[in-house]
């Protein structure tokens, strides 16, 4: 058995699903991901579980590790500014109703011949920082603006119903 190469990171698509976040998680599969716009980095896919130490009466050799809670890292995302308010947009909708603003997503990492390979949905996600560029009239770069994702949980999707969600036709959405 051969082990497949590892996927290289300077291929993916980012998806923002509006209206989505509350759905069953069968009808959300249904429903066809939209790419959201170019992006040059995607960091934050990540999550930990707080841990606290209780050592146990008697017992000298060991302390037990008992978990508190689980939590999510945000998921950020930075591209040049564009003339498209989107990602603005977006972060504005929240400030006057945070419900209304949840979007469903997800992070598509691609192979090399531009095929998906794996995926990871974010729910319930919502534009909790928006940063705009540094500009220094000394330096001849890009303008880049970012968006922080806080959302309510990650799941890892098969490759398969990654592939099959991307080539299916958008049904008038």
């Amino acid at each position: 058995m051969t082990t497949p190469d590892p996927l290289p990171k300077y291929r993916f698509l980012v998806t923002l699903d509006p209206g989505d976040a509350y759905l069953p998680a069968a009808q959300a599969l249904l429903l066809p991901l939209v790419a959201a716009g170019a992006f040059q980095e995607v960091t934050g896919l990540g999550a930990q579980l707080e841990v606290t130490s209780y050592p146990e009466g008697g017992r000298n050799d060991s302390v037990h590790q008992l978990p508190l809670r689980h939590s999510w890292n945000r998921i950020v995302l930075k591209r040049g500014v564009v003339r498209d308010p989107g990602l603005w947009s977006w972060y504005q909708a929240g400030l006057a109703d945070s419900l209304g603003a949840r979007r469903d997503g997800a992070v598509i990492v691609l192979t090399p011949a531009g095929t998906p390979a794996a995926a990871w949905a974010f729910h319930g996600g919502l534009a909790a920082k928006w940063t705009g560029p540094d500009l220094h009239a000394e330096q001849n770069a890009i303008a880049v603006e970012s968006l922080e994702i806080a959302h309510e949980g990650l799941t890892k999707v098969l490759q398969d119903a990654v592939a099959t969600t991307l080539t299916r036709p958008d049904r008038g959405r």
